[in-house]
């Protein structure tokens, strides 16, 4: 299925809005998150679990001004900004500064209004009201944003509607007509707004696709502006409904969340269909997760990319994909017990088992701010629920290790569940690919340390790393096709006129790879994925077969033709720090308190370069694609207090054929291990007419519970389909008798499906 296909179709989305359109909106305020019947449930829970959260909203209502100005809606000046790269002028693309306004902060006090009653906070949020809207229309008539995300013009709206009550009529007009004039003025397309935020619901969902829904909730039926507020209403109704379809279609049966970058899937992506599933239920009265099962899912993909943190188990790892800055590639937890909660009140009665997961996450993540950035969720999140989470020892005594993520496109590994196991993540065959690299069949590895990753940051976003490195294949665990004059594939980011930034360095376009097979057991996971498209006309086969040993052993052998015979190839491997060579073909290369071990076995007699260090850790296209040095210094100080990372891949292994060839065959053993291990696992290549592959002997392995001596051999074909065998014959060191396996690799994908711990 291509990811345009995940895009919710236009008459399903129409049949359901007309469906739920025939339910009745609930007449008068408020109805935005909370209704006249479920209020007094929600003070009683400000008065009770969430006294202290009461406590701190009324503190800082107190301190904010009773009569707030507004400031930056002004023209956005297109001036120059320095940076490692050079000087750079701002365009309509680069980020600017949000208009200083109030709409957070008149929905925090009109909350402190209705849980209080004291004139002070409605009088401040009546005039935080007015000054925001005035603030909106001005910026829009100078033609900027008002900010990226649509969060505080969503709280205006809802304070607008939680002190409706004690508004008179003039009040309501004079302060939801220009509101409503600013959010029918952010859907007008022939009005250039610079930073408009118009991704809709294959994306985060947070600009200002989403303030329709809101609008109408606000102001419909009130007599000011029906006609209006109904057309907004029904338009917010279509995208809400799409969002939620797209997103449970998008999760599959495995749990996914529209993209694996969590700075964004456990960042800001979740409130989109959170608020829209509070507020449609308290203004229609229905909760309408159960009819989208797949959302449910979204704590599986947490826990199976969660690694745990030997530095800190509250602030755990995750292998550093996408769009991620690789500073310290620590998942971000702040909000993640917020969002955990969420999944455990909308579906604890249709999914009690994704609802228990959601609780045992949220049990181990940090202390959330469940205020951030919306102020009623505290009061609606209870935190002494009944939920009963997946206990501890289930989740780490888990006897699965691996786990195919189809529409993200992730194969994750692992050999445990412990600060002392092995971590890998694989690539291959994202449906959704937002802020996805061009990185298919790239591999993470974690064992005490990031010991192959993902390389480059995305630093500052005026700097050319970004768009010429960072995202681009080079910068991943791949191989390369360079094709003399072939164009950089589109990314996101600035644009370097200069020579370098027309080259495309051997890297792939916007293509997927297929999986092809996909095996996991006790001994070992095995997967196969076809990249040959995603290299266009320039290559004939790209097809990689991954092997995991448990617990730290990988094997890796790849099929690569060229369309030209003079189309030189290169198989790379990143690393944090500079690897040593050991022997002929046998280097290793430590990352705190991991090491890792690679032996290239084919091509014979190839070439093991190495490129990196100071002023060439970024080289591509023939030049070092530089980052800021300010935001270098920054991350040099945040690795240092936090003891580990950064983890920008300073070094990068190029191993390459003796001499051209239409046809060549890569295969390399890697070892992931501790420091103290001064040498890999024994690996002998073996070969006939058909097969390459490899026998390793590893000593001390532990097989059922028993030590012993496990000899693995497996065989690949060189040609053709593609497939090989395996034979596993174990020695137990008690003299018992010896166990073998011995059959063909997989063929197809091994299915999976829900939580499977």
């Amino acid at each position: 299925m291509s990811p345009r296909r995940l895009v919710p179709g236009t008459a399903a989305v129409l049949a359901a809005v007309l469906s739920l359109s025939a339910a009745e909106l609930r007449p008068g305020h408020p109805r935005m998150f909370f209704n006249a019947d479920t209020w007094p449930a929600v003070k009683a829970r400000a008065e009770g679990p969430a006294k202290a959260d009461l406590a701190k909203l009324l503190r800082k209502c107190d301190r904010y001004p009773s009569d707030p100005v507004c400031s930056g809606m002004g023209p956005v000046v297109f001036g120059e900004v320095k940076t490692a790269s050079g000087t750079h002028r701002i365009t309509a693309a680069t980020p600017i500064p949000p208009v200083k306004e109030w709409g957070s902060q008149a929905a925090e006090c009109a909350l402190a209004w209705r849980f209080t009653g004291k004139p002070d906070y409605l009088a401040k949020a009546k005039r935080m009201l007015e000054v925001s809207a005035a603030a909106y229309l001005e910026a829009y008539r100078n033609g900027r944003e008002v900010c990226w995300y649509s969060h505080s013009r969503i709280l205006a709206l809802c304070a607008y509607d939680w002190i409706f009550e004690a508004l008179a009529d003039a009040e309501r007009r004079a302060l939801i007509l220009p509101l409503m004039q600013h959010v029918e003025d952010t859907q007008r397309r022939d009005l250039k707004i610079v930073r408009r935020n118009t991704g809709g619901v294959n994306t985060g969902f947070y600009g200002v696709e989403s303030l329709p829904w809101y609008a109408g909730l606000a102001a419909a039926g009130d007599g000011i502006c029906d006609d209006r507020a109904a057309k907004l209403l029904a338009t917010g109704l279509a995208r809400g409904l799409a969002l939620l379809k797209f997103r449970d279609e998008g999760a599959g049966d495995d749990g996914a969340l529209s993209s694996a970058v969590p700075g964004y899937c456990i960042g800001a992506y979740p409130w989109a269909h959170f608020n829209f599933l509070h507020t449609y239920r308290s203004a229609y009265g229905e909760n309408l997760a159960p009819k989208y099962p797949g959302l449910a899912l979204f704590p599986n993909w947490i826990h199976w990319t969660w690694i745990p943190n030997a530095y800190d188990p509250r602030r755990p790892f995750y292998c550093g994909f996408g769009d991620d800055p690789h500073l310290l590639n620590e998942m971000p937890t702040g909000l993640l017990g917020q969002h955990m909660a969420q999944y455990m009140l909308f579906w604890r009665d249709a999914n009690p088992a994704a609802a228990g997961l959601a609780a045992a996450i949220r049990d181990r993540s940090p202390a959330a701010n469940l205020a951030s950035p919306w102020p009623v969720y505290p009061f609606l999140l209870d935190r002494t629920d009944d939920v009963r989470p997946t206990p501890a020892e289930t989740l780490e005594k888990g006897t699965l290790h691996a786990r195919h993520f189809e529409n993200l496109g992730q194969f994750i590994l692992r050999s445990g569940w412990t600060t002392n196991d092995t971590y890998c993540t694989f690539t291959a065959g994202a449906k959704l690919r937002m802020h996805k690299h061009h990185d298919e069949n790239n591999f993470v590895i974690y064992h005490r340390g990031f010991l192959a990753l993902d390389s480059g940051t995305r630093g500052v976003e005026t700097d050319w790393n970004l768009k010429y490195y960072y995202a681009q294949s080079v910068a991943h665990n791949v191989v390369l096709i360079h094709k003399p004059g072939e164009e950089l594939p589109a990314y996101w980011g600035p644009r370097y006129q200069g020579p370098e930034g027309k080259v495309n360095h051997g890297g792939m376009y916007d293509a997927v790879a297929t999986p092809k097979a996909f095996e996991t057991d006790g001994d070992f996971t095995y997967i196969a994925s076809d990249a040959t498209a995603c290299y266009g006309r320039k290559c004939t086969e790209a097809v990689r077969q991954f092997v995991h040993l448990l617990p730290g052993v990988f094997v890796v052998y790849d099929r690569v033709g060229a369309a030209d015979p003079s189309y030189r190839k290169e198989w790379l491997l990143h690393t944090q720090r500079e690897p040593e060579t050991v022997s002929t073909g046998l280097v290793r290369a430590d990352c705190e308190g991991g090491r890792l071990f690679c032996e290239t076995l084919l091509p014979e007699g190839a070439s093991v370069a190495k490129v990196g260090g100071p002023g060439k850790a970024f080289w591509a296209g023939g030049r070092n694609w530089d980052v800021d040095a300010r935001f270098l210094e920054n991350a040099r100080r945040t690795a240092e207090k936090a003891g580990h990372g950064p983890y920008f891949g300073d070094w990068r292994l190029e191993v390459a054929p003796p001499v051209p060839s239409a046809d060549d065959r890569f295969l390399h053993v890697l070892t992931a291990t501790d420091t103290s291990v001064g040498t890999p696992v024994a690996a002998r290549r073996v070969s006939d007419a058909d097969c390459d592959g490899v026998v390793l002997t590893v000593p001390d392995h532990v097989r059922g519970g028993v030590k012993g001596v496990l000899e693995a051999t497996f065989r690949f074909r060189r040609t053709g389909s593609v497939g090989g065998d395996v034979r596993l014959v174990f020695r137990p060191a008690d003299g018992s008798a010896e166990q073998v396996v011995a059959r063909p690799l997989a063929t197809a994908l091994q299915p999976q499906a829900g939580i499977l711990l």
